[in-house]
């Protein structure tokens, strides 16, 4: 269908969008995000112009609010959901319900350069997308947070709080997305290590504008790759005649310095490499005794122009191929452009690596594991031609069976939950596990702050499963609600928060009795070899909640208001706020000091102790009794709260001189 037959389907154009539409096929150069760029135009137009604020840069509108809505601290905290969690008391993994932007703020203490590779899948600005973004700048921070805070009548966050839908005929369609992106990519950069990598999914809608944005953020000299992934066999059918199968994965590492690549293939079984390439460079290696043909020679040839002495000959004849005293003949000694120096050469003939063809190349045996780098492509289908989702992982070569598929992914959930089309576009688990693989870290921390129906933490506790590695994972989603017409939504699940829990709880009961299978079938066996038991990977995960700080926030009063100023500070007499519990402050000081949501906590004489004593809570009583037991326990810090201490200002004076002169710093609340 052409565009005046589209037109003629919609309502009459004003005169002044008729003419808008022409000049945009005349001169599409000159529009930006829909509207007349004046410079572009007079540029276009033949008239010599300076444009203002000339250079290279990625501009948009509301970009400076957008650093605002940015830096503006949060208030907010995370409160544990043991009801939800799966071995709570013992996991390292993190499952986190809440608004990114405002978790991203609340993990930046206690994670800051801790995260070794974030994945994320973040909307792709199709058009019909929702999803926040600060487009509300002149609202205050208390109305931002009413606003995103919208609940219904079960205290699910409401669409019309939380979203706005982008449609592509919005006058700031693009300029909407960054400012979704931009301030979660730069709190995100502030969590990655020196050595970490990210990896986020996009399409073409927006590609060439995260790209930039990426530049812009983490270096163009840091990025690594534009990887694409082709995501179906039929596609999707595009408005230009084209069919779609593919998709992106940008790659940027946090320090190209200290960036240690990516790996795309592992390779264990032996093989052998020739030592010289052939024809450039020459020099010549010396090959210590020893080094066997592998071939018996009959019918040897010899290679053009070579000359080989009668005793070389004869040997070549009539047995395997046998270098003596110490070298080569002279006419054998090899020459051309070498793999290896001379020291790795020795090394290699006194291992045995070495053998000679029989038609005198030398070449290197290799049976340790090897890998390759990634390739940029990432086929649906791998080299052994499968075409059909298999949930069973090779455990020799991880990148052996192609990348998955979006139909592997939608089978996945299907079989999991048993349900069918539970969310649109999902990614396969394979996907994830083998860019997980690519960084060949088992002990790496995985983040993913756009988890959707959870396929990073299920990759996660898969790859740990198949070779044995210890992994862990946050995710974060926020708990936007279903459609009510979805599949999913007359499942039962009210959220994609839900959905993501739910599937993670089961991947965790497959992989278990996976595990325990396998213990089961080799239990009866009787080996003459060392053998040791299949390990259970961390298969748990603890539920965290973002929602409003435990303690009394100071409001700021404008004007002379006598009343609210002496009410406040009435009402901090006990900072303690009024829905507030011992866990959940407990977990807010462990973020407020720095301190891992996986710390050990013991409760011990009244005393909430971290990690062995880096620091001590007093949240419940304090006497001197209490006093001594924190003395004799050295630790580094200790926060009380200010009212534990009411009616007793001596004790409050003595524990604060004890703590001192101990060097504990004391802090209260």
């Amino acid at each position: 269908m052409n565009t005046i037959e589209n037109n003629e389907m919609k309502d009459s154009l004003t005169p002044q969008q008729e003419r808008l539409d022409v000049l945009k096929r005349l001169m599409p150069e000159i529009f930006d995000e829909g509207k007349i760029d004046f410079e572009k135009l007079k540029a276009t137009l033949g008239e010599y112009i300076t444009f203002s604020n000339e250079r290279y840069v990625l501009n948009w509108a509301g970009k400076s609010d957008a650093f605002r809505v940015m830096q503006c601290p949060s208030s907010a905290t995370l409160v544990p959901c043991k009801e939800e969690s799966v071995d709570f008391d013992t996991t390292q993994n993190i499952f986190i319900e809440g608004e990114n932007m405002e978790v991203l703020k609340v993990l930046q203490k206690s994670y800051f350069g801790k995260v070794k590779m974030i994945y994320i899948d973040p909307p792709y600005n199709t058009g019909n997308d929702s999803f926040i973004y600060p487009d509300k700048f002149s609202e205050t921070k208390e109305e931002y947070l009413k606003r995103v805070g919208d609940k219904d009548e079960e205290g699910y966050m409401t669409r019309e709080g939380m979203f706005r839908k982008n449609s592509k005929e919005n006058g700031q369609y693009h300029s909407n997305w960054l400012n979704m992106m931009m301030p979660r990519l730069y709190l995100a950069k502030s969590l990655l290590r020196e050595d970490g990598v990210i990896f986020i999914s996009i399409d073409d809608n927006e590609v060439h504008n995260l790209r930039l944005l990426m530049n812009e953020i983490f270096g163009e000299e840091n990025f690594v790759a534009l990887l694409v992934w082709e995501k179906k066999k039929k596609g999707s059918f595009l408005s230009n005649s084209i069919t779609n199968v593919k998709e992106y994965i940008l790659v940027y590492c946090r320090d190209i310095n200290t960036f240690e690549g990516l790996i795309g293939e592992i390779n264990s079984d032996t093989e052998t490499y020739p030592c010289v390439n052939a024809v450039n460079k020459r020099e010549i290696r010396i090959i210590p005794a020893g080094i066997e043909s592998k071939y018996k020679k009959k019918n040897f040839f010899l290679p053009k122009g070579s000359e080989i002495s009668d005793t070389t000959m004869n040997l070549i004849l009539h047995s395997d191929l046998v270098i003596t005293e110490g070298v080569l003949a002279e006419e054998l000694i090899i020459e051309g452009n070498w793999r290896y120096a001379q020291s790795a050469m020795e090394e290699y003939a006194h291992n045995g690596e070495l053998y000679i063809t029989r038609d005198l190349y030398l070449r290197r045996i290799v049976g340790d594991a090897r890998y390759k780098t990634l390739k940029d492509l990432l086929p649906r289908v791998g080299d052994d031609g499968e075409a059909q989702y298999n949930s069973n992982v090779d455990t020799n070569n991880l990148f052996a069976s192609g990348w998955g598929s979006n139909e592997d992914a939608d089978e996945e959930l299907r079989i999991l939950l048993g349900i069918q089309k539970l969310m649109d576009y999902p990614k396969p688990v394979r996907l994830i596990l083998k860019l997980l693989a690519s960084y060949r870290d088992k002990e790496a921390l995985i983040l993913d702050f756009f988890a959707g129906s959870g396929t990073t933490a299920h990759a996660v506790m898969q790859l740990n499963k198949e070779d044995g590695g210890n992994r862990k994972f946050i995710c974060v989603q926020l708990p936007e609600l279903c459609d009510p017409k979805s599949e999913a939504y007359k499942a039962g699940y009210s959220t994609i928060a839900e959905i993501s829990k739910e599937r993670i709880r089961r991947a965790s009961a497959k992989i278990r009795a996976e595990v325990e299978n396998e213990r089961a079938q080799h239990a009866g066996e009787i080996s003459f070899e060392e053998t040791t038991e299949a390990p259970m990977p961390d298969l748990g995960f603890k539920v965290f909640k973002l929602s409003e700080s435990n303690f009394k926030q100071w409001r700021e009063i404008h004007g002379s208001e006598q009343e609210q100023w002496k009410q406040q500070t009435i009402d901090f007499l006990n900072p303690v706020a009024e829905n507030a519990t011992i866990d959940n402050m407990v977990y807010e000081l462990l973020l407020k000091n720095g301190k891992s949501l996986n710390s050990a906590i013991h409760h011990i004489n009244n005393c909430y102790i971290i990690n062995d004593g880096e620091l001590i809570l007093l949240l419940e009583s304090a006497d001197q009794s209490t006093i001594d037991y924190v003395l004799s326990l050295h630790p580094e810090k200790v926060i009380a709260l200010d009212n534990l201490f009411s009616g007793n200002d001596q004790l409050k004076t003595n524990t604060a001189l004890q703590l001192r002169d101990a060097g504990i710093t004391f802090k209260t609340i």
